[in-house]
């Protein structure tokens, strides 16, 4: 037993250093650490932004709308596009799209430039981090995949955690500005990383190349649903997101309402609920690399799911902070090692000609059942207390990974399916 526990750990050991080591990946992974930085730094300077313009907290909530509305229209268009064109020229476009936008906030023109840039950075998210996933089975191989998606998991979570902390001490002491061009200065530098990356053409961009125009456009759109709704796996899998996101939608936001009128706690308490999310959220990734001997199951994809649903059980039932505290690292622990699993075994399980299709629908669906969740949710708060939100939550969570597990247990993850259009 410990003879395998030390092959493992070294198996580990040798994943980690051939990621850090690869020319093809590293600057990917450079790119997207800097913009995590310079984006967590956007994001608390631009709410107090619309909070400093209009004074209300509705303003501030109309932020979350603005950006997800963006990926709900654009999604499917976009995974055409991942598909068909050169995914280096997108991710550097979408980099230089974003830094226009940060840069534009320098001179702030009112509350709605801030929603017309955060409306742009979400479409260049949208195509930025689909992308991303898209090329990562071409840039790594299959042993090393988990260990790179857990490398960039994890140093981003590292990231936002010291951003976060600087943002406040940054905005007090020379406003928001300095934040949206540091994020504009973190985009420009993730481009001229970008442009030293070697992205092998894939086969979606060389039929485009020989079949052009709208019609052919729309044939790829068309493709891309098909598939998804057919292939077994994308199937199942989108009917179980929808429920998770349905689930998730509301608690996320209302958590701050929680930590005040069922905790108790002032804002200082809630900072510390967000640090123990992102502390286990830091570690999460390293477990099925460290313990898994092939996390390709359903078991890694849908249990972390039923541990957070109980989680968020639990934290409107207890009241100690260090109660709450640890419900919380757990939390974050299961969210990341979740998130983990979940892009790795899509990268593999979905051939590269459809990959970007697939993941913008996946965004596409998440952020359409978020919304409506955080509509209901706002709704039930007032109507029924917090409490009730996270009971109902957290067991359609539950339910989410228990129906994960009835619909994919079964599941060979480990070969993608053929016969894309």
């Amino acid at each position: 037993m410990q003879g395998m526990a030390v092959h493992r750990l070294a198996r580990v050991l040798r994943s980690y250093t051939a990621v850090a080591r690869s020319p093809s990946y590293v600057p990917l992974w450079l790119s997207q650490l800097v913009s995590n930085f310079g984006d967590t730094l956007h994001y608390i300077a631009l709410v107090v932004l619309v909070f400093e313009i209009t004074g209300r907290g509705a303003a501030v909530a109309a932020l979350a709308v603005a950006e997800m509305v963006p990926v709900l229209l654009l999604g499917p268009v976009a995974g055409v596009i991942i598909d068909r064109f050169d995914r280096k020229a997108i991710l550097i476009g979408a980099d230089l799209l974003r830094g226009g936008l940060a840069l534009s906030l320098l001179w702030p023109q009112g509350v709605k430039h801030a929603y017309v840039v955060a409306a742009g950075l979400a479409i260049g998210n949208t195509f930025f981090n689909a992308t991303a996933q898209a090329v990562i089975p071409a840039l790594i191989s299959e042993d090393e995949r988990l260990a790179a998606n857990s490398v960039s998991f994890s140093t981003g979570r590292l990231v936002q955690i010291i951003a976060a902390s600087v943002a406040g001490g940054l905005i007090a002491v020379t406003g928001t500005s300095a934040a949206f061009g540091i994020n504009a200065a973190t985009f420009g530098f993730s481009a001229v990383l970008l442009f030293r990356l070697h992205i092998p053409k894939h086969a979606g961009q060389l039929a485009a190349e020989a079949n052009r125009g709208l019609r052919r456009f729309l044939v790829d759109a068309r493709a891309g649903l098909r598939y998804a709704l057919r292939d077994r796996f994308v199937s199942r899998l989108l009917v179980v997101q929808s429920l998770a996101s349905f689930a998730v939608g509301a608690t996320g936001p209302l958590l701050v309402v929680l930590s005040e009128r069922h905790l108790r706690q002032p804002p200082s308490g809630f900072a510390w609920l967000i640090g123990a999310i992102g502390v286990g959220a830091l570690l999460g990734p390293f477990i099925p690399n460290a313990l898994a001997k092939d996390y390709r199951n359903a078991r890694w994809l849908f249990v972390p799911y039923i541990i957070r649903g109980i989680g968020d059980v639990l934290i409107a039932v207890f009241t100690p902070l260090p109660v709450a505290l640890f419900i919380m690292f757990v939390y974050g622990l299961n969210t990341s090692t979740g998130n983990v699993v979940f892009s790795t075994t899509v990268q593999g399980a979905v051939p590269d000609a459809v990959r970007g299709r697939v993941f913008t629908l996946l965004d596409v669906d998440w952020s359409a059942l978020r919304l409506i969740s955080l509509a209901l949710g706002a709704v039930m708060v007032d109507a029924v207390g917090i409490q009730p939100v996270f009971w109902m939550g957290g067991s359609l969570l539950v339910l989410a990974g228990v129906l994960g597990l009835v619909l994919l247990g079964d599941h060979d993850f480990r070969q993608p399916a053929a016969g894309v259009a």
